[in-house]
């Protein structure tokens, strides 16, 4: 493989492109929900915001690489010296660790990716005439996704970068997805972007269970190295009661009820995920890997059921 094709691929992992549907579906969401109530849909405004969606999550990505080089390094040897593979789930790419790219590399382009979200933020209000909320909204995203890992901020480790994330990846993407399109923001969003928030939460909740040794080695004090893993599992659990119980009400709300036909499949695998994880199955690296993957799906899943709701 020649260099430059190293290089490419090196940034290609760094970029974690699978993770970035966490953020897109819910923009996708909105968009679907201004198209369907109020007959309203541009496609070149939906191609840029996810532009500038992915954008945002670029540069959270790569902040997280290099501010978190030092936990992430040593929850690669960990790993190592346990002869097991880490978690695809935790601990970062491991591009930096394998010396593929320069630790510089992931802060420089965290950096351009948060100047081209700003910057396609001014192409949608400056060059498509959307809302006066489309720069503040932008850089709210950016405030939380950027600052989640980088110093002197890092939300990560104030015991409130779970709830950034449960918002930056639930209410946000969601309301700007519709409020590009209609310019306005319904309170239906609010009941929408609740189960979401919630789902994206117990993912970031439990990527930090793989982590968790190394993290409180590290002095990062996200909300399970705060709680504990005993702890954390309950909240997970919790987490996930709330979900539930706002998908429900989110119906009375106005969604349509046949979101419980393609919802049905979700909940029953996200009440087997809070059996599992309360009862203490993630002490089992291999089952973690899985229950972590699985808790992804909950969320996708989530999100797909309210677009597929929606959608006549």
């Amino acid at each position: 493989m020649s260099t430059l094709s190293q290089k490419l691929s090196a940034w290609l992992s760094l970029s974690r492109p699978p993770f970035h549907s966490v953020g897109v579906l819910p923009f996708v969401l909105g968009g679907v929900l201004a198209w369907q109530r109020e007959g309203i849909f541009h496609w070149n405004i939906c191609a840029w915001g996810t532009l500038g969606v992915v954008f945002v999550m670029l540069s959270t990505y790569y902040a997280g690489e290099y501010w978190d080089y030092v936990e992430d390094s040593l929850g690669y040897s960990l790993s190592a010296s346990a002869h097991r593979e880490p978690s695809r789930f935790a601990g970062g790419s491991r591009v930096l660790q394998r010396g593929l790219l320069p630790r510089h590399a992931a802060l420089w382009g965290s950096l351009v990716g948060l100047l081209l979200a700003i910057g396609v933020a001014l192409v949608l209000r400056l060059g498509y005439r959307t809302g006066p909320w489309t720069i503040p909204f932008a850089v709210v995203g950016l405030l939380g996704g950027f600052f989640y890992s980088t110093r002197p901020i890092r939300w990560v480790s104030t015991g409130l970068g779970e709830l950034w994330i449960a918002f930056c990846y639930g209410w946000l993407p969601v309301a700007v997805g519709y409020y590009l399109q209609v310019g306005e923001v319904i309170p239906l969003i609010h009941w929408l972007a609740i189960p979401i928030g919630l789902t994206i939460f117990n993912v970031i909740l439990l990527n930090e269970f793989p982590d968790y040794p190394a993290d409180r080695a590290a002095g990062k004090a996200n909300l399970t190295v705060r709680l504990g893993r005993e702890r954390a599992s309950l909240l997970y659990g919790l987490a996930s009661l709330g979900s539930w119980i706002a998908t429900w009400v989110s119906i009375g709300q106005g969604v349509p009820s046949r979101i419980g036909w393609f919802y049905a499949p979700i909940l029953v695998l996200s009440l087997t995920l809070v059996v599992l994880v309360v009862r203490g199955h993630w002490r089992n690296p291999t089952v973690l890997e899985r229950l972590c993957a699985a808790t992804l799906a909950v969320n996708l899943g989530t999100t797909a059921a309210y677009i597929l709701a929606f959608v006549r």
